[in-house]
């Protein structure tokens, strides 16, 4: 089903990515901090190019962790906005998205095209993402963390533009809020997650889980 949901949640991002809105917004400021729109639509689709390169990658050789520990080992959580891991990140999607809109939205169907084709027979194999410390995790659960940026970023990008964010399949946005569930718990406790969704008048301020 991750496989499936994964696709399903890439064809969203790239049906967000096809409105009129986007490439008429470019250039402007979209509702990240030091993002632009153009900057915001390469790091989404940066979310599905990033599967295809690791699938092509040779499998690593180092640890393979599970996603609690990656997250633990994620440099970009807590870091502040002009930290060089962010910086990075900002300039990655400004690349990704430099040939503009028409061309990044090529680039992405074909890569979607060619998951469909190579996902479903694709081992549960370790993979990582070339910016990643010495660590790998298993395919799935590599899915899972971009299907969880993907739907993120896609929120992000559609109150940029002032269109509405595109839907996802049930299954994908329960995979997505348990994930960010168990990283809210790791943040704050499970009693302050407990309390935010259940006792209005203890919840804390936020239980955001970055």
């Amino acid at each position: 089903m991750i496989r499936q949901d994964f696709l399903a949640s890439a064809r969203a991002a790239a049906d967000l990515l096809r409105a009129p809105e986007v490439a008429a917004a470019w250039t402007a400021p979209s509702a990240l901090p030091e993002f632009t729109v153009r900057g915001l639509s390469g790091h989404l689709a940066f979310q599905v190019l990033a599967v295809r390169q690791a699938l092509a990658d040779p499998v690593p050789e180092e640890e393979t962790v599970d996603l609690c520990s990656h997250y633990d080992r994620a440099g970009w959580i807590d870091a502040s906005l002009d930290d060089p891991v962010n910086v990075r990140i900002r300039d990655g999607g400004e690349q990704v998205a430099a040939d503009g809109a028409g061309a990044l939205l090529e680039t992405l169907d074909a890569a979607i095209e060619d998951l469909a084709e190579t996902l479903p027979e694709a081992p549960n194999r370790p993979v990582r993402l070339r910016f990643w410390g010495p660590w790998s995790v298993a395919l799935d659960d590599l899915l899972l963390t971009r299907m969880m940026e993907v739907a993120v970023h896609n929120d992000h990008l559609a109150v940029s533009v002032g269109v509405p964010a595109p839907p996802l399949p049930g299954s994908a946005m329960e995979a997505v809020l348990g994930l960010l569930t168990r990283l809210a718990v790791r943040r704050h406790g499970a009693t302050e997650v407990m309390r935010a969704l259940t006792r209005a008048e203890r919840a804390p301020a936020s239980i955001t889980a970055f």
